[in-house]
């Protein structure tokens, strides 16, 4: 029997285009209506009526959970999947939890109280949802977090492959010959075990098992420092690192927004980057391509995973179909601020 995910592919129209064709809403071209509706035709498909049914008995909105408020690349995916919302004709909720807190027992409550009909959520702690999500019934996805192996059927993910990006930023800096490299992380207990499975503790861990590969024994006391993932956090971070590691010749942050912060820090110490000392960072958020010098980083295809996040929850909450887990491509972005070490 033909899905909704065939009849788009069969059609070249989005998943979210044949949903609104099914549930007969109008902003769809009639040229797009007819072919859709005569593939069906051809197809015999049948959506599924008791997930119609269900989504009848709930609000009219989804819960948006963001796990932080100082994140700008969480900022903006929140504006894509505002943006890609409205096109399917959605409204939602937004709701923000402190990087320390317990997002997943926020959504518990919220889904006592507001009742929505599915949920998005944006970063988050991989502990949490293991331990509780099992309390939540409706359609979810998860951002940044990859929950296959949570055995969750509600739970679809959508992320970047934190590990191996981050390996591929430190090996750029390797190849260029740096071998005094420091590390700017998340939070305190990202690396320790706490948070394992969380971006900030994938990226660190990619970064490590780069150097070790190159015969690089990285010293987290004298190399690492944990902040949260603002500019301001990632710049008093540099000063701390620089002042017990001056010779590092090169420094890999796992957030952009940190590694504005290093580059700022740098600057008022009066060394010169690449000159002196280089920076990476991570995410592609687009104000790095106007810092000076240009922050080499390791672009997230932001728009792709709320595009895919989006249309995954609304085929789940109107059709009843399986949880999906998706990495997202990403890629290295050359800057100016990283070149070989001075000689």
């Amino acid at each position: 029997m033909a899905t909704i995910k065939d009849i788009a592919r069969m059609s070249g129209y989005s998943i979210g285009t044949v949903s609104r064709v099914i549930n007969k809403r109008t902003d769809v071209s009639d040229q797009a209506r007819e072919k859709i509706e005569e593939i069906i035709r051809e197809n015999d498909y049948q959506p599924n009526t008791n997930a119609k049914r269900l989504k009848q008995t709930v609000s009219s909105e989804v819960s948006v959970i963001v796990h932080g408020n100082r994140s700008t690349f969480l900022a903006f995916l929140l504006e894509e999947i505002q943006i890609r919302m409205r096109e399917h004709g959605e409204s939602i909720n937004v709701q923000f939890t402190g990087e320390k807190e317990d997002e997943v027992a926020a959504a518990i409550q919220i889904a006592q109280n507001l009742k929505p009909k599915g949920f998005i959520f944006l970063g988050g702690n991989s502990r949490d949802f293991r331990d509780e999500f099992s309390q939540i019934t409706l359609p979810s996805v998860v951002i940044t977090i990859d929950a296959e192996n949570m055995a969750f059927d509600n739970l679809s993910s959508f992320t970047t492959d934190d590990e191996a990006a981050a390996d591929c930023a430190v090996s750029k800096l390797v190849a260029e010959g740096h071998r005094r490299i420091g590390i700017i992380g998340g939070l305190p207990g990202d690396y320790s075990g706490e948070r394992r499975n969380d971006h900030s503790t994938l990226r660190i861990r990619g970064a490590v098992s780069e150097l070790e590969k190159n015969g690089i024994t990285f010293d987290f006391d004298r190399d690492y420092e944990a902040c949260d993932f603002s500019a301001e956090s990632g710049y008093q971070a540099a000063k701390r690192l620089m002042e017990k590691s001056p010779d590092l010749t090169a420094i890999f942050a796992v957030t952009d927004a940190q590694a504005v912060g290093v580059l700022r820090e740098l600057k008022d110490r009066g060394l010169s980057v690449p000159e002196d000392i280089s920076v990476v960072g991570f995410n592609g958020v687009d104000y790095v391509r106007y810092s000076i010098p240009r922050l080499a980083t390791i672009r997230q295809d932001a728009a792709m995973l709320a595009r895919k996040s989006v249309d995954d929850l609304l085929l789940r909450i109107s059709f009843g179909s399986p949880a999906v887990y998706e990495k997202i491509p990403y890629e290295y972005v050359d800057g100016e601020s990283a070149a070989p070490p001075r000689k």
